[in-house]
């Protein structure tokens, strides 16, 4: 059947983690509302259109779904290689897992094109050249705003989260009677699974390793598109997290990369410990900013500031030079070491003592 938009109950969300239960995840303010206000329009227009011109036909729905949800992260990546070559910005994290949700996006859309959903011309025409507007608006909003940027991609995400969601329940016996494609087994299953566990950042702080880490099993179709939705979960609450003010977006390579400290008991009624130390290795290296105009402000302070620190410990190292050389010609006074030492000697012997 034709999976049309529901009423949007149980969407998945970073409240979901314990870490971020309470957590206020769009700002009130009058301007981040305006934006999320102006993303739905947009939103809302465009899956009118795509409802219309795919009304009953699943899959190539989903070919243009995918082709689409994959462009904000290239415009992301654009617009960060940018301000990374302009010196503006130096966060690899984001790079990072912005490209690892283009691959995950990328299979997606090899999986809906081994299902027929790109067989037709008009299907990939209009999607493409969708896709390609999109991208310009897309490096557009995230140059003039990052938080617009990443709502919208928000908004797109949960829409395909919903989407699929729909599709599952109407047709889930006749999806588990079906074959998945080897593409996506391929993915799931065989392949190198570090960039798919690159984009699993629902839980920031708490990132899964070992055992817990998501490890899909694919035995029908049915089991595909289950994991094809919950992936769209995950980008949701990435482009969740992207959107909370004075947080910064770990990829879960860096934050699991911690070291085991082993802490002996200081009494026999304890026992050893193992605890683990992360250690931001970058901190002092790293830049971060939000848009254009803040990018070129923070990047003109940045500079001010390393000129400050360097200044000041030029500074400071000429003044213990300067010491050290007060220091030396002291401990050479009381020496008797250097040139005039003598006479020095002699008139300190010539002077009366005190009485």
């Amino acid at each position: 059947g034709d999976s049309a938009s529901v009423a949007k109950d149980d969407t998945p969300s970073l409240r979901d983690e314990d870490e971020y239960a309470g957590v206020v995840l769009h700002d009130d303010a009058p301007v981040p509302r305006l934006e999320r206000f102006v993303n739905s329009l947009v939103i809302n227009a465009a899956v009118l259109i795509i409802d219309k011109l795919y009304e009953g036909r699943d899959y190539s729905r989903f070919y243009a779904l995918e082709t689409v949800a994959r462009v904000p992260y290239f415009s992301f990546l654009s617009v960060l290689h940018l301000y990374e070559t302009l010196g503006f910005w130096r966060r690899a994290d984001y790079l990072k897992v912005h490209f690892a949700q283009t691959m995950n996006e990328f299979h997606h859309l090899l999986i809906m094109e081994s299902l027929g959903g790109d067989d037709k011309f008009r299907d990939r025409f209009f999607a493409q050249h969708m896709a390609v507007g999109y991208y310009g608006i897309a490096c557009l909003m995230y140059l003039v705003s990052p938080r617009m940027a990443y709502n919208l991609s928000e908004q797109v995400e949960e829409h395909a989260y919903h989407t699929y969601d729909v599709f599952l329940r109407e047709n889930e016996e006749r999806l588990k009677r079906q074959s998945p494609p080897p593409i996506a087994v391929h993915y799931y299953q065989e392949g190198d699974l570090f960039l798919f566990d690159e984009f699993q950042t629902g839980a920031v702080t708490g990132v899964a390793r070992g055992a817990d880490k998501r490890r899909p099993r694919i035995d029908s179709l049915y089991d595909v598109f289950v994991n094809v939705r919950n992936d769209e979960a995950e980008h949701m609450k990435t482009m969740q997290f992207c959107q909370l003010p004075g947080t910064i977006l770990r990829a879960p390579s860096e934050a699991a990369a911690c070291s085991v400290v082993f802490n002996k008991a200081t009494s026999d009624s304890e026992p050893d410990r193992y605890t683990t130390e992360c250690v931001e290795e970058y901190a002092t290296m790293e830049k971060t900013c939000e848009g254009l105009l803040d990018c070129l402000i923070s990047n003109d302070s940045y500079q001010r500031e390393r000129g400050g620190d360097a200044a000041a410990a030029g500074g400071g190292d000429a003044r213990d030079a300067e010491e050290s050389g007060e220091n030396n010609v002291v401990a050479k006074m009381e020496s008797g070491e250097g040139e005039g030492e003598g006479e020095v000697g002699e008139k300190q012997e010539e002077m009366p003592s005190p009485r």
